[in-house]
Parts: C-alpha cells; sequence; structure tokens
C-alpha cells in the first residue's frame, strides 16, 4: 500500500487468471483477502469450498463498507448464510461474484468507498 497525503491508496488489482493474481506488480497464487490497510496472502480456510465468517473475522475488524468475494473461476467457493447474515448485521455492503468479475468490480470501487475483498484464485 502506498500513502498519499494521509490517506492511503488502496492496491490495484493488475490483473487474474485462473490460480495468479497480480496486484501493485506482485504475484500472487494463493488465495488472498485485501483490507483497506494491508494483505494477506495465502489465505486459508477451514473448508476451502465454503466460506464461514471465522475464515474472514480479520475482514469484519476492519469494517469495510463494502465486501467484495471472488468465489473462484468456475464459482465453487459457496458463502454461507452467516457470512451474509455478519455483513449485514454490521453494515457491510456485500458483493458475491466469480473472481473473473470480483477483482474488477473491486478496482472500480476500491478509490470510492473502504473496501475489503476477499478472492478465491482457483475453481
Amino acid at each position: 500500500n502506498s500513502f498519499h497525503g494521509n490517506k492511503m491508496i488502496a492496491p490495484k488489482i493488475e490483473s487474474y487468471s485462473f490460480g495468479l493474481m497480480t496486484i501493485d506488480g506482485q504475484t500472487f497464487r494463493k488465495d488472498l483477502i485485501i483490507l483497506p490497510d494491508r494483505l494477506i496472502h495465502d489465505w486459508w480456510r477451514e473448508n476451502s469450498h465454503s466460506l464461514v465468517p471465522e475464515d474472514i473475522q480479520l475482514v469484519f475488524e476492519s469494517s469495510p463498507d463494502l465486501l467484495i468475494i471472488g468465489t473462484g473461476a468456475a464459482n465453487r467457493m459457496k458463502v454461507t448464510d452467516a457470512v451474509i447474515q455478519v455483513a449485514k448485521d454490521n453494515g457491510i455492503e456485500l458483493v458475491i461474484l466469480p473472481t473473473g468479475e470480483a477483482w474488477q468490480k473491486y478496482n472500480q470501487e476500491k478509490d470510492v468507498k473502504k473496501v475489503a475483498a476477499a478472492f478465491h484464485l482457483t475453481c
């Protein structure tokens, strides 16, 4: 992340293809989370294809306005009702899309709102 004055500039996702995401010139090969103030790479979930609130506890703690979840290239990662409920309870707008669309949505919103994102990079 870089700072401009005292406002932090959100990282920019340059590209995504199956199993690969490039952010600000750095390439990642494992699932990751982008928080408003940092990047968590090598993100691990209890069940790789089912997202539960505990998997993204750090996201909820960062209090974003918007959470974008990339469910994988083939949309295989399911977001549980519990995640949707926790987001709602915390007043966090939630967008759930296949990762191929989710990263572009992130880039559109990152300078407008306080955005967090969780991306499953493979299936």
